[in-house]
């Protein structure tokens, strides 16, 4: 490991606290400098599927998947570390055609799952007589669903508190402000203040999910990330818990703990507004009792609503920040950011520590977005 000394991590999500994870399992010391909560923004509001098959763009399928593979060998360590469960696991999940359109992109999904048979994923196409059978429940409209193994569930706000929990177990802090600047000299950031004071640092990870903006001011450098909002009800219904979490067009069922069942979710552009709404509500309702027309029965526990950062591109922004030495770059995971935190954390600690990494990040350089500005 290089010399490193002091590193903020402004942002205390599941993106920043893995990158604090990272940075003190080689030896760095690290503050977290969060203004609102370890985990408290989209982090504890994600649905915690992992699925790096499905959904993930062409430009970081590699990188989704190593982050899936870090995501299993991170578990039982920040568990040993933190002295706390995860409660993390594989699970089977059915990916619903409607049409013979969609029992075609099915089909093609159902090779990838096989291809991941080395990383233990597996795919078997099911006949809608077939599927009935393991879960009667959904209607019987539907054209069959591929029923697969291998993705994971987890609760994200768990993982990030435990996150942070095994990283100061570590040795690093957790600092409670808000930051107002970044000092600087030249091309270096010398200190974050938080609140007014300043904390001297060698070198500073913004991870400030839809927040990052703000960097944009203290750096000169376009980050472009803006909020998705995001919604899920969480149901309660009589009867035995689903046999597997059932994905169809515009709507998703998801098992959870005792034996809840969460309709996942929508996605809109609305700024900064975190208010759960009716619109949302009514959309999932409905979609989710078209499918499963016993959820008319089902009674709302807890509408969230929360803000995923998102770019322009939908690839995520993690490396160097362009013309400055030792400021580094987090954010952007959208709807995976669980998912890829984990990557995105370890490709920021071998930079910051060795200056290269063998993460596939070449699609989520920072500086794409400068290139060719004037």
């Amino acid at each position: 490991m290089s010399e490193v000394g002091h590193v903020v991590v402004i942002g205390g999500g599941v993106a920043g606290c893995a990158t604090a994870y990272y940075l003190s399992a080689a030896g760095a010391r690290v503050t977290i400098v969060e203004r609102e909560g370890i985990g408290n923004q989209a982090s504890a509001w994600s649905a915690g599927g992992l699925n790096p098959l499905q959904g993930i763009p062409a430009p970081i399928s590699a990188f989704a998947m190593d982050s899936f593979r870090l995501h299993l060998a991170l578990w039982p360590e920040i568990e040993r570390l933190s002295g706390k469960a995860l409660g993390a696991r594989r699970i089977s999940m059915a990916y619903v055609a409607r049409n013979d359109d969609e029992v075609s992109e099915q089909l093609e999904l159902r090779d990838d799952f096989e291809d991941g048979r080395a990383d233990g994923f597996s795919g078997q196409w099911l006949e809608t007589a077939e599927f009935l059978t393991l879960e009667p429940r959904i209607a019987p409209s539907i054209a069959g669903a591929l029923l697969t193994y291998g993705n994971a569930i987890l609760d994200s706000h768990r993982l990030t508190v435990l996150l942070a929990e095994a990283a100061q177990s570590l040795g690093a802090t957790v600092q409670a402000g808000a930051v107002t600047v970044l000092a600087h000299s030249g091309g270096r950031v010398t200190a974050v203040e938080v609140d007014g004071g300043a904390l001297p640092c060698d070198a500073a990870v913004i991870a400030m999910g839809p927040w990052t903006g703000a960097a944009e001011a203290w750096l000169g450098v376009p980050l472009p990330v803006e909020p998705l909002k995001g919604e899920i009800l969480r149901m309660t219904q009589s009867g035995s818990p689903l046999k597997c979490d059932v994905v169809a067009t515009g709507i998703s069922l998801f098992g959870r703990e005792e034996g809840q069942i969460w309709l996942a979710s929508t996605q809109q552009k609305l700024g900064f507004d975190r208010e759960p709404s009716e619109w949302a509500y009514r959309t999932l309702y409905d979609a989710a009792v078209k499918l499963m027309p016993s959820i008319a029965e089902a009674s709302l526990l807890k509408q969230t609503a929360c803000l995923r950062p998102v770019t322009p591109d939908d690839l995520p922004i993690v490396g160097a920040v362009p013309s400055w030495d030792n400021v580094y770059v987090g954010t952007g995971g959208g709807t995976k950011g669980i998912l890829l935190a984990p990557a995105m954390g370890r490709a920021i600690a071998d930079l910051i520590l060795t200056g290269q990494t063998s993460l596939s990040i070449r699609a989520c350089d920072p500086a794409r977005f400068t290139t060719g500005r004037r």
